[in-house]
């Protein structure tokens, strides 16, 4: 199979598999994930900005780890996953998302998170998604992103070379995941400045899931994933 963004129409990608981050890309959880962090800071004496900004898009553990290598890490990271399965209030599904998982065959995608598995249930069922078939979380891996391995996953259970997978990401960690398993990369502006997501190598920029469809000629083992027009 041919996959050059040459080889498709202008604004296409072909593909056979899609595998999406949750948060920032499907959901947006981003008030419940500031608040929970930011606790966490204050409770240690850390920059509250600094450390959500560090957090977002990766393993809690990860962020954890880096910030107190002397702590109890299994005690902390139960206590901020409690703290952010609670904090479901305001997490509602992202522009487009419902529309375009109901327009994808549930065999051809996945969603990759660095959620606990536990977590990534409450937020995809608070946002009222459709239930994914295929869910990777950080649960399910040994090195979290921006390390290849959650992507690389995703793409095995779907049976498809990550090479023929696009995953959408709204974190430069994420983007630069799928970038090192070999898969093409939608980057969304929920999270981080149209300069961030290029450093990080980013194929297709967009507002959200809203600006995208898939070809319903092409549903099944290959498909199109396109961008709408905008003004």
């Amino acid at each position: 199979m041919r996959n050059s963004v040459a080889d498709v129409p202008v604004n296409s990608i072909r593909c056979r598999g899609l595998l999406f981050d949750l948060d920032g890309v499907l959901v947006d959880s981003t008030p419940a994930v500031a608040r929970v962090w930011a606790w966490w800071a204050n409770e240690h004496g850390f920059n509250a900005d600094e450390v959500v900004q560090q957090a977002h898009g990766r393993p809690s553990m990860a962020t954890i780890r880096e910030l107190l290598p002397d702590g109890d890490h299994e005690a902390e990271n139960h206590e901020v996953e409690r703290r952010e399965i609670e904090d479901i209030e305001d997490v509602t599904a992202l522009p487009g998302a419902l529309q375009l998982l109901e327009a994808l065959p549930l065999d051809r995608w996945a969603i990759v998170t660095s959620c606990t598995r536990r977590l990534a249930e409450v937020r995809i069922g608070a946002a009222k998604l459709p239930r994914p078939k295929y869910l990777v979380t950080s649960n399910d891996v040994s090195r979290g992103k921006p390390d290849p391995e959650p992507y690389l996953k995703g793409a095995r259970i779907l049976a498809v070379p990550a090479q023929e997978c696009v995953v959408f990401e709204d974190a430069p960690a994420g983007i630069r995941a799928g970038k090192a398993a070999g898969a093409r990369v939608v980057a969304l502006r929920t999270t981080a400045s149209d300069a961030e997501l290029e450093e990080a190598g980013a194929d297709w920029i967009v507002n959200d899931c809203s600006e995208l469809y898939v070809d319903p000629s092409r549903s099944g083992e290959e498909f199109l994933l396109l961008r709408r027009r905008t003004k």
